[in-house]
């Protein structure tokens, strides 16, 4: 395919696109935008974009992404109450890198999802990417998880779905959608950076 081809695609995809996907793009940068401020306002965007998204996904047969946004609402409660809770016993959650211990529990987590869904899709749904659908699908749920307990590490998670991600829906003619996960790839860097300055300067005040 010629690089005018691929440039005449985005336009139609584009422009087939639906106000209900822009919507749900909108939400979902302003979602890591607000994460990679450490705004507890990520949670909210996040659920409005996720609940559009499982609409979305459905019809274009990405079932394991319709299933992961289904595990971001119930992920965003999780992590809104995480980032909120204080107490004396109970400070704000401060952001951290993983332990041995967490490494452990994302790989099985990675594993594990994998190894399910793949399984799922392949003879279960007519989808007829359930290989990547499934991998994209069990790198974001690990980074929703260590995004919700504030571990500098999930933004490896996003920047690797990412790049996976921009292609497959570009593939699944959802234009707008390959375009947010491109900004996306570039807030979980700034995101990244961002997290890892702020706990190297609680590291020196501390």
């Amino acid at each position: 395919m010629m690089l005018s081809d691929i440039f005449d695609l985005l336009y139609q995809n584009l422009v087939d696109s639906s106000i209900l996907e822009a919507i749900a793009v909108f939400f979902g940068i302003l979602s890591v935008w607000y994460a990679k401020k450490e705004n507890i306002l990520v949670f909210p965007t996040g659920i409005i974009s996720v609940v559009i998204y499982i609409y979305i996904c459905f019809f274009a047969k990405l079932y394991a992404d319709m299933g992961i946004n289904g595990v971001y609402f119930v992920m965003s409660v999780y992590g809104w109450y995480m980032w909120s809770r204080k107490d004396d016993s109970k400070p704000l959650l401060p952001i951290r890198w993983c332990t041995g211990k967490e490494h452990i529990i994302s790989a099985v987590m990675l594993i594990g999802f994998f190894a399910i869904l793949s399984y799922f899709l392949t003879h279960y749904t007519d989808s007829n990417v359930p290989v990547i659908d499934s991998a994209t699908t069990s790198i974001f749920i690990v980074g929703m998880w260590l995004m919700a307990r504030k571990k500098i590490e999930n933004w490896i998670y996003w920047i690797i779905g990412d790049l996976i991600s921009i292609p497959l829906y570009f593939y699944k003619d959802l234009a707008l959608t390959s375009i947010q996960f491109t900004v996306f790839l570039v807030l979980a860097i700034m995101g990244f950076i961002e997290w890892r300055e702020k706990l190297r300067k609680s590291d020196i005040t501390n």
